[in-house]
Parts: structure tokens; sequence; C-alpha cells
């Protein structure tokens, strides 16, 4: 956070350009990046502004979230709600005048905010028309995921701590978890996200690499399908799908890419292996042949 707010706009735009090049070289065209390393209002702005350059100096999509709940800063320590008040009053009238972000996340969790300070953020951002997402049950089962599902949220992402009421809740209205098995190998940890419960429950698992600098510092989406493979017990098919279609409808986008059909926009990746499973069998090693964005190879 501290380096984020020392940054300059361009100082951030060249090292996320250098990010974005890592991407594309993995075989991903289209990235959610979310704002929360600045915690101030004008570092929040700083960082969805450089989103919507990166928009337009990059191939990548990129699909901005507002996320000024995801910590309390360290001059708001002793007093949270003043935070929470700056988050709701000033960040997201700025967000959404500029049209800046597409959604508004907040992570929810013990020793950062509490379900009451999360759902006012998010009734606030509702209000604004912003789609919602929520990080919840990483490190605590803290019942974020059934606030997700009272919220009916777009997304909930992480879950490593979600039990089967909390699944059924999220099967019941909707909600996509987003799994981030990169963020629990980083960390050391050994509870991965129960993703085969989820999918028998009938959820349309999402598979995202979590990349930030904190607890996954990976934009190596075949790195993520080895892990949900092996540490998840998800089939190489069922990685692929949650990696792809089932993202794009994550990010209000299913229509447009996330599969090979007529009338999308031809976002693909071709892979120097003889069988698809392979993406998910080697790691560490990048398979990509070419990727194409729109119809036009790009790498």
């Amino acid at each position: 956070m501290r380096k984020t707010r020392a940054a300059s706009e361009e100082e951030l735009l060249t090292q996320t350009k250098k990010h974005a090049s890592w991407f594309l070289k993995g075989g991903t065209t289209t990235v959610e990046a979310k704002s929360g390393y600045g915690l101030t209002m004008d570092d929040e702005l700083k960082i969805l502004r450089v989103i919507r350059r990166l928009n337009k100096e990059t191939p990548v999509e990129f699909v901005p979230t507002f996320l000024g709940a995801h910590a309390i800063p360290d001059e708001f320590r002793n007093a949270p709600e003043q935070y929470v008040a700056l988050v709701i009053h000033k960040m997201l009238p700025r967000v959404v005048e500029e049209q800046l972000a597409e959604s508004c996340d907040v992570f929810c969790e013990r020793g950062y905010f509490d379900i009451t300070e999360s759902e006012k953020v998010l009734r606030a951002a509702q209000e604004y028309g912003l789609r919602l997402r929520m990080h919840v049950d990483q490190l605590t089962n803290s019942g974020g995921a059934f606030l997700a599902a009272r919220l009916r949220a777009a997304t909930a992402d992480h879950l490593e701590q979600v039990n089967a009421a909390e699944i059924a809740a999220l099967a019941e209205t909707g909600v996509q978890p987003v799994l981030l098995p990169g963020s629990v190998y980083s960390l050391g940890k050994t509870r991965y996200p129960p993703a085969r419960e989820m999918i028998e429950a009938g959820l349309a698992v999402v598979l995202a690499t979590d990349f930030n600098p904190g607890s996954s510092p990976t934009p190596s989406m075949p790195m993520i399908l080895s892990l949900a493979a092996t540490q998840m017990k998800m089939t190489p098919a069922e990685c692929v799908t949650a990696a792809t279609i089932n993202a794009a409808y994550s990010l209000n986008r299913g229509d447009k890419i996330g599969s090979l059909e007529s009338g999308k926009l031809a976002n693909f990746a071709l892979y120097d292996c003889a069988d698809y499973r392979e993406i998910a069998y080697y790691f560490g090693v990048l398979q990509t042949h070419s990727v194409y964005v729109r119809g036009e190879q790009i790498l």
C-alpha cells in the first residue's frame, strides 16, 4: 500500500503494462482488475484510472472493480467507522461520477470489514448501480457467504472456510464462487476451497489467479489449473470451463467472450500440447503457442 501511494500514475502504468504482458504470455486476454492498494480517495482513483488506460494501451481487456474496502488504513486504525463513511460518501460517488468501475468489492473478514460494515458499503454501491463482488471466508468463517447470497452478489471470492449451508445458499441465489488456489499455495496453507462440493451443488465455479503482491504473485492461469486439478480435485475439463465461459459470465461478458461461438469476439489461445489436459498437467512451463484478441494474433 505504501509503495502504491508513493507511485505516480505513470509509474503504475509502466509496471502494470509489464504484468499485462505476463498474462498474455499465459494465454489470458481478459482480467478483472481491482483497486484496494491505495485506501485514500486520490490513490484509489489513481489505480482505477490506470486500469482505464490499460484498456486503451494494451490488448488485454481489463474489467475494473472498486475495492476501497480492502483494509482499514493505518490512519483510521482507531476509527474504522470513519473509513467506512469515507468509502461510502466520498470514494463511491467519485468512482461512479468518473465511470471508473463496473463493480464494488469488500473484504469481509474478521479484522477487516465485518458483516455490518460490508453490507453498508455494498448496499451503497448497489444504489449507484454497481455490481457486487465480495472477498469472503478466506481466513475464517465469518458469515460472508451468507451476506453474498442475501445481496445476490455476482461473485464470492476465496471461500476456503465455507461450509455446506453457505454453499447451498450461494447455489440457491446464483452467486458464482471465484476460487483462488494460488493464494492458498502462496500463503503456505493447506485448506483449499471445496470445489467438488460446489460443483455438485450446481454452482458455476470460476478459477482466477488472484494476482497481487501480498498473497498470490502469479499471473499464470495454467498454474492455477494445475493447482485446481491436483489440490481441489477438479477435472481438467472443469478447470478449463471455470477459467473461460464461467469466468466470462461472472464478469457479465458471457455473450461476448469465454467460448468459441459465432458472434463472439474470437479471443483465444493456442497451446503447444497434444491434449487439452496437458495445460493442467504441466506446471512451471509456458506452453502458449499464440494468442488472439478479436481474431487478430497479438502474440
